[in-house]
């Protein structure tokens, strides 16, 4: 009777002491290098010139790592932001990644395929080692996919050259709706994945005085000027 009371004594001083375990923290999201771009990565900056992951209207990286390729996307919403590859430079026919952030929090990387101008969700995800975060009213996220898949409709090879399609916009419980821009911006070129390059777009309140039809007007209007200065 004795020992009974001292095993329980025991056992019930162990459970107090030493509670049962708990899941370990989920580490924090790696913030995205873009002094790597150019080299290590290709990247695409659509924003405010000298922007950066954290500050571009939207942002994206690839790099092939074995037999996949990673993909690093952000972009100024609360809601999706995604990239398609594309035959061409319009909507339509098109594989599209998307990280889709939901009413509970979570950022979630889902697979499209554009039909028109819908984007039609498709089970079957090629992406994996995924991971988002929605901080600073930004969707930000992390995934990789095979560089070749079986012959499929809906998912291309990355090892082929595509047009890249960024676009970003609101999603109503954590569906995705029409994207922000009218004309969302794409990439001017195919794209390889066996090439990097870091890539600026300036959005349309830096354009101004970058577009050539804008800086042939100020040559024109100078050379006026000066032919009609006695």
């Amino acid at each position: 009777f004795l020992f009974l009371v001292f095993y329980f004594t025991m056992l019930y001083s162990d459970y107090t002491g030493y509670p049962f375990p708990t899941a370990p923290p989920v580490d924090p999201f790696a913030k995205i290098r873009v002094d790597d771009c150019g080299k290590t990565k290709g990247c695409f900056r659509y924003g405010k010139p000298g922007c950066n992951a954290e500050t571009c209207d939207y942002f994206l990286s690839y790099r092939r790592i074995g037999a996949d390729v990673e993909f690093e996307l952000s972009a100024d919403t609360d809601g999706w932001v995604a990239v398609g590859f594309s035959s061409d430079k319009k909507m339509g026919g098109d594989d599209v990644m998307a990280c889709v952030h939901d009413d509970n929090g979570r950022v979630r990387i889902q697979h499209f395929y554009n039909v028109g101008q819908w984007a039609k969700e498709i089970q079957r995800n090629p992406a994996r080692d995924e991971e988002g975060v929605f901080e600073n009213n930004r969707v930000t996220c992390r995934f990789k996919r095979p560089v070749y898949v079986p012959r499929e409709e809906t998912i291309v090879d990355l090892h082929l050259s595509w047009y890249y399609l960024f676009a970003w916009g609101p999603a109503i419980q954590g569906s995705i709706t029409r994207h922000d821009i009218d004309s969302p911006p794409v990439s001017e070129r195919v794209v390889s994945i066996y090439k990097y390059e870091d890539i600026f777009m300036p959005s349309a309140a830096y354009q101004t005085f970058s577009s050539p039809f804008c800086l042939l007007l100020i040559v024109a209007l100078t050379f006026y000027l000066l032919m009609g200065t006695p």
